[in-house]
């Protein structure tokens, strides 16, 4: 029987922890092999041992993927610590993640190795509602700048998601409230050097209205692809190819007159995803080299049948790079990362023209593992066609000490280049400034036996904060000439806190989990209304208790616990948003070696709650499913 596991902290302490047999198996062991559940990219762009370096990731591998049931993203990533979310209505609405206390388009996103940043949105960042977890293989979250080794908008930390296109065939059907109904199938073949896979998946609901105060249901749909292919040339040398493919229709609310305050309506927007790369690695013991072409495409159009049947908006941001990336075992135990890329972004509205721009950067990072002590060190430099160069720093260490325990630290700096819509639309100002980020973390975790636990510290700063001016009654200065509003550097900004991760196995099939996290912000723009106001959306506290019991060897049976403390939808702290908990329950039944079934209880007190203002959430909802393996 397969367990949720959530990796961030069960393997730092020890670097032989791995699982026994299988990717998802059935227990934790101490062992010199180490599974892929326990491998990240995050902390040198190069596969490498979650226990060999001392920065802040949680990696979720297929088991802990399924375990959780549906389609729900955001289910997942409230396992780690540190993590909050909200979103804007029913399944499908936009979901913003937010890191330490970051901003969400702070995040750096990453779906098979593709940027997926939207350069026609505001902020350039990505909606989470367009990912949905059936596709998917593998997360991994870093919760701390590392624009060291990912660049630009890795100011507030990194997801990479892996697609799941295993060529053993496998599909699910899950049915549900509101009308749901969410399947995915995956398969492929293996044809001597050559391996072909493909998955997809669709997706739709009757939803809910989308705006608390209505009753109009603002229903979704959305269609997956994925594919990949990959050739072993011989001698070391591999060449790959992946993409993905996704069309989603989405039903909201607006501000209609005269009120012009969130009510039903009947807009919808339309949304076209479209990214894959393609490239060669070469693999030889002391040398790893991997190149690859990327591209992402994101079209919008919105809809508002009260106008017509024109789009009332339109937007298109498209990304292509070119990149490099290396490492090299200079001796025992010191290894050489480097790298560089080339960038292309551009971006138009309906109202605005296309605006092209281009980046590059080179990174170099030393690793140093000798005995109980790791130690990294990295610099970058980017330079970009609109505002210059910028270097990044950053660094982990971690040293093991006796009977399981680890000390770890990290710092990260962070950088985030103006989106295009923010340098050149009709609000924009071509003389900002990146927003820049310091961050550095302290923690001690511990892994011994059947008993896991982690306990860290962070700090980071924010600088030359990017924020939107609206120029209401006023006419001079940054506001001549822009009666709408433009976007300035002016916030200073602070994140810390604490973040805490347990589990352990009280008796055999029974094992309980925990996370929480203390996360305080504060605005600290030297003269600003707002200063010493927390940031908007940013819940001080947040948990997720957890406990899986296994009762036969076929059955698992498993309870969730959110708890989320009060925060402000709004800078001035004027909005508040209630705290709230939400329980779910969850069981599995392995009917046959390769048929489960499945179902699921999501805010089972029925708990009223909001995460953005105005805007609902689902009540108590139930869902039943099967999964088919071959």
């Amino acid at each position: 029987m397969k367990k949720l596991l959530c990796v961030s902290l069960l393997a730092m302490a020890s670097p032989t922890l791995a699982q026994d047999g299988e990717e998802g198996g059935e227990e934790i062991i101490l062992t010199h092999e180490i599974s892929p559940a326990f491998i990240t990219v995050l902390a040198t762009g190069q596969p490498q041992r979650l226990s060999g370096n001392g920065l802040a990731v949680s990696v979720f591998d297929r088991a802990a993927i399924e375990s959780v049931q549906g389609p729900d993203l955001t289910r997942l990533l409230e396992r780690a610590p540190g993590v909050t979310l909200s979103r804007n209505g029913p399944a499908g609405s936009f979901t913003a993640l937010r890191v330490r206390g970051a901003e969400a388009e702070q995040l750096l996103v990453l779906v098979d190795g593709v940027p997926l940043a939207d350069p026609a949105a505001p902020a350039a960042g990505f909606d989470l509602g367009t990912l949905t977890l059936g596709a998917l293989a593998k997360v991994e979250l870093q919760r701390s700048a590392n624009s060291t080794l990912w660049g630009s908008q890795a100011l507030g930390g990194v997801l990479a998601i892996t697609s799941d296109t295993s060529i053993d065939p496998t599909a699910t059907v899950e049915y549900g409230a509101f009308d749901s109904l969410y399947a995915t199938a995956r398969g492929g073949v293996a044809m001597g050097p050559l391996d072909l896979a493909v998955a997809g998946g669709w997706r739709r609901s009757d939803g809910f209205s989308a705006a608390a105060a209505g009753t109009e249901a603002d229903g979704h749909r959305q269609l997956d692809l994925s594919a990949r292919a990959k050739a072993d040339l011989g001698s070391g040398l591999a060449a790959f190819a992946q993409g993905r493919f996704a069309d989603a229709r989405l039903e909201y609310d607006g501000f209609p007159a005269p009120a012009y305050t969130l009510a039903d309506t009947d807009e919808f927007q339309d949304t076209r995803q479209l990214s894959g790369n393609a490239g060669l690695e070469y693999r030889k013991p002391g040398l790893t080299l991997r190149t690859s072409f990327a591209a992402a495409d994101t079209e919008r159009q919105n809809f508002d049948p009260a106008f017509g049947t024109a789009p009332s908006y339109t937007t298109d941001g498209t990304t292509r790079r070119a990149d490099l990336r290396g490492q090299v075992q200079v001796a025992s135990g010191i290894a050489f990362n480097f790298g560089a890329l080339r960038e292309w972004t551009s971006f138009a509205t309906l109202y605005d023209p296309r605006r092209r721009t281009a980046s590059g950067d080179a990174f170099a990072q030393v690793e140093l593992d000798r005995d109980e002590w790791h130690v990294a060190v990295g610099l970058r430099r980017e330079e970009h066609r609109a505002f210059g160069g910028a270097w990044s720093l950053g660094a982990d260490l971690r040293y093991d000490l006796p009977q399981g325990f680890a000390l770890t630290a990290s710092y990260g700096e962070g950088f985030k280049a103006p989106s295009l819509f923010q340098l050149f639309s009709d609000f924009g100002n071509a003389a900002l400034r990146p927003e820049r980020a310091q961050s550095f973390d302290a923690g001690l975790v511990y892994a011994q036996g059947l008993v896991s636990l982690a306990l860290r510290g962070f700090h980071r700063e924010t600088h030359d904060q990017i924020v939107y001016d609206s120029c209401f009654g006023v006419s001079t200065g940054i506001c001549t000439n822009r009666p709408f509003g433009t976007y300035d550097n002016r916030g200073l900004t602070r994140a810390q806190g604490i973040e805490a991760e347990g589990r352990v196995t009280v008796a055999d099939g029974l094992a309980l989990g925990a996370v929480y996290s203390l996360v305080d912000t504060k605005v600290r723009t030297p003269g600003s209304f707002t200063l010493g106001n927390a940031l908007a959306r940013r819940p001080r506290h947040a948990a997720t208790l957890s406990a899986e019991w296994e009762p036969l060897e076929q059955v698992a049976l498993a309870a969730d616990l959110r708890l989320v403390s009060h925060a402000f939808d709004d800078g001035f702290n004027t909005v508040r948003l209630d705290g709230y908990q939400l329980l779910t329950l969850r069981g599995s039944w392995d009917v046959a070696d390769q048929v489960q079934v499945y179902a699921r209880i999501e805010n089972l007190t029925d708990e009223d709650y909001q995460t953005a203002a105005g805007y609902a959430q689902s009540g108590r909802a139930a869902y039943v499913g099967a999964r088919l393996r071959l």
